[in-house]
C-alpha cells in the first residue's frame, strides 16, 4: 500500500475523533514538508480552540482595542474591524520598520518579565481529564450553569467554583460548567472573600447527630464523597428511605454552597440508581428537605430525604409533597 493510500485510509476510516488534535497535527505535517514541532502543532490547535479565540476577542476589546481606539485615537473601529488611522500614507519600508520597532519592544518587555506575564494562566493549572470534563458537562446538560446558554452556541469550560489559587481543590464537587463569557467575567463580578471559604467545609458541631455519624457510626454510611454522605433513615417513611447529608454543619438547604449542592445531587442520583436495582417494586421517588421548625425540621443539620415510592403505598398519591399541608394534595 502506498503512503498516500495508507494515510487516506487512516484519515477516512481509522482515525478516532474524540477531538480535532489528530487531523490538525497531520495538516501541519503535510503543509510543512512532513515535519513540525510540538509548539507549531500546539499553535495550530490553539487557533481552532473557540474558547481561546473568544477569550482573546474580549482581551482585544477591553485592553489594546480600547486604549488604541478611544484613548490614543491611533486606531478606529469600523464595524467588526479595527483600522489603523492613516495607514495608506505609509510606505512598505516604513511598515517594516514599525513592525520591527514593535518586535523590539516585545523583546525588551519579555526580557524584563522573563515569562512572569503569563504565570497567572499557568499557576496551579492541571488539565481536567476528559472523563471528568464529560461528567461535569453531562451534569450541566451541556449548558452554562450561570447563564444557561447551550454549548452549541458558546464553548463551555470547566471552572473551579473555589479558585485554585484561593484553596480550591481538583474535585468534581468543586467544578462547574461555565461558558467562556461567564468564566471570564466571574473574577470581575464575584466579590466573595474566598480566603477562608474552604475551611468552612470542616465545620462540625459536637452535639449534632448528623455531624457525629461519619465519626462514631461510620457503619451507617452507605455512600459518601468529598462533601456529603448518605445513610438509611432510622425511622423510614417507606422501605429504603435514604438521607443525603452535607458533612459540614449547616442548618438547612438554603445554607449550602454550590459545591455542596453538586456533591448532594451526585449522591442522590447514585442512590436512586442503586435503589432501583435493589428493589424492582420502586416506581418513583419523593425528594425533600424540611427548613426550620415550622416546616417540620427537628434536626437542625441540613438533610435531604430520598423516599422510594411504590404503587399502592398510599390510597391517593396525587399531590405528592403538597400533602405536607393536609387536604392540599388533591386539586
Amino acid at each position: 500500500m502506498s503512503v498516500y493510500d495508507r494515510l487516506k485510509n487512516f484519515i477516512l476510516k481509522e482515525m478516532t475523533m474524540s477531538h480535532v488534535y489528530q487531523p490538525v497535527m497531520l495538516i501541519r505535517l503535510l503543509k510543512n514538508r512532513g515535519r513540525g514541532t510540538a509548539r507549531e502543532i500546539a499553535a495550530d490547535i490553539l487557533s481552532r480552540d473557540q474558547s481561546q479565540l473568544e477569550y482573546y476577542d474580549e482581551i482585544v476589546k477591553k485592553m489594546p482595542g480600547k486604549v488604541l481606539t478611544q484613548n490614543r485615537e491611533i486606531t478606529e473601529k469600523n464595524d467588526k474591524d479595527y483600522v489603523l488611522r492613516g495607514f495608506e500614507e505609509l510606505t512598505d519600508q516604513q511598515v517594516d520598520e514599525l513592525i520591527q520597532a514593535c518586535e523590539r519592544r516585545i523583546e525588551v518587555y519579555d526580557g524584563k518579565r522573563q515569562g512572569e506575564q503569563w504565570t497567572h494562566r499557568r499557576r496551579n493549572r492541571r488539565p481536567v481529564s476528559g472523563s471528568i470534563r464529560y461528567e461535569v458537562l453531562k451534569r450541566a446538560q451541556d449548558r452554562c450553569e450561570l447563564c444557561g446558554i447551550s454549548a452549541r452556541e458558546k464553548a463551555l469550560e470547566v471552572d473551579h467554583i473555589v479558585p485554585k489559587n484561593l484553596g480550591g481543590i481538583d474535585d468534581i464537587a468543586n467544578y462547574q460548567a461555565l461558558c467562556f463569557t461567564c468564566n471570564a467575567q466571574k473574577r470581575d463580578t464575584d466579590n466573595t472573600d474566598f480566603r477562608d471559604l474552604f475551611a468552612i467545609y470542616e465545620a462540625r458541631e459536637p452535639s449534632c447527630l448528623f455531624c457525629d455519624i461519619p465519626i462514631h457510626e461510620s457503619m451507617r454510611v452507605i455512600a459518601e464523597n468529598t462533601l456529603a454522605y448518605a445513610i438509611r433513615d432510622a425511622f423510614p417513611v417507606t422501605p429504603l428511605h435514604t438521607l443525603v447529608i452535607p458533612k459540614r454543619h449547616v442548618r438547612d438547604f438554603f445554607g449550602l454552597t454550590q459545591a455542596e449542592l453538586n456533591s448532594i445531587n451526585a449522591l442522590l442520583s447514585d442512590q436512586r440508581e442503586k435503589l432501583l436495582a435493589i428493589d424492582k417494586s420502586i416506581a418513583g421517588f419523593n425528594i425533600g428537605a424540611n427548613c426550620d421548625e415550622v416546616a417540620g425540621q427537628t434536626i437542625f443539620h441540613c438533610h435531604i430525604h430520598l423516599i422510594p415510592r411504590r404503587r399502592g403505598d398510599v390510597d391517593v398519591p396525587r399531590g405528592g409533597v403538597r400533602n405536607v399541608i393536609p387536604g392540599k394534595g388533591v386539586y
